[in-house]
């Protein structure tokens, strides 16, 4: 009995000094992290720049008219810059600049009433030999005369009523037509740097008075 009590002792202890197995922890998965994205880098220009969007008044040099029926989608017309157009306090358009347009739509007067009408789009202008693409349209069209046909129609006969026309559409020659630069245009002058804002140094903090202490209380007599 005292055999087998000190032989299971004895197997205690050998099981306690063996090492015991542990098991270590799963490593954590972690996602894997975006890579930043690059700054976006503005182009550098050391030279001024005729901006898109740019406007350039312009004076148109002839009458545009649907009178006579002469003219056709296509054709083109002349104008000229009406003002300067500066960058930086310099003139970049000439006043005077020949510019050009193009017809893109035309209605003739007709009977019953019906009037004129034209469109256009402005190309371009042109300055030192180069060609500036502008952007800009306008129309006209005259004015209809198909009320006043209506009402004499319904008194007269019918041929009268079909000889009624409206008037011609008509844009007269000096007109002035806003058109916009339409690509930006490197100029032949530096960039003028701008002058750095001005900074003013901060205020400089309120003093607050210390409040002055409160009077010591007098000490009570005895009675």
């Amino acid at each position: 009995m005292a055999y087998s009590i000190f032989a299971l002792a004895a197997a205690a202890a050998t099981q306690a000094a063996a090492p015991q197995a542990t098991v270590q922890p799963a490593p954590a998965i972690s996602a894997p992290m975006a890579a930043p994205a690059p700054p976006i880098s503005a182009p550098v220009t050391t030279n001024a720049i005729l901006r898109v969007g740019t406007v350039i008044p312009l004076r148109l040099v002839d009458e545009l008219t649907t009178k006579g029926k002469k003219l056709r989608v296509g054709d083109r017309f002349h104008l000229e810059t009406s003002e300067p157009v500066m960058v930086q306090g310099v003139t970049v358009v000439p006043s005077g600049s020949p510019a050009m347009g193009e017809i893109t739509d035309v209605r003739n007067k007709g009977m019953w009433g019906k009037s004129g009408h034209l469109a256009a789009r402005i190309l371009y202008v042109t300055v030192n030999g180069r060609q500036i693409r502008l952007s800009g349209a306008f129309d006209d069209k005259g004015v209809a005369g198909g009320i006043g046909a209506v009402a004499l129609t319904t008194f007269v006969a019918w041929p009268a009523g079909f000889f009624i026309t409206g008037t011609s559409a008509k844009v007269p020659a000096g007109s002035i037509i806003r058109s916009y630069v339409d690509e930006d245009v490197p100029l032949a002058m530096p960039v003028t740097p701008l002058a750095p804002l001005p900074v003013a140094a901060p205020p400089a903090p309120m003093q607050v008075p210390a409040a002055a202490p409160a009077p010591a209380a007098a000490p009570t007599q005895p009675h």
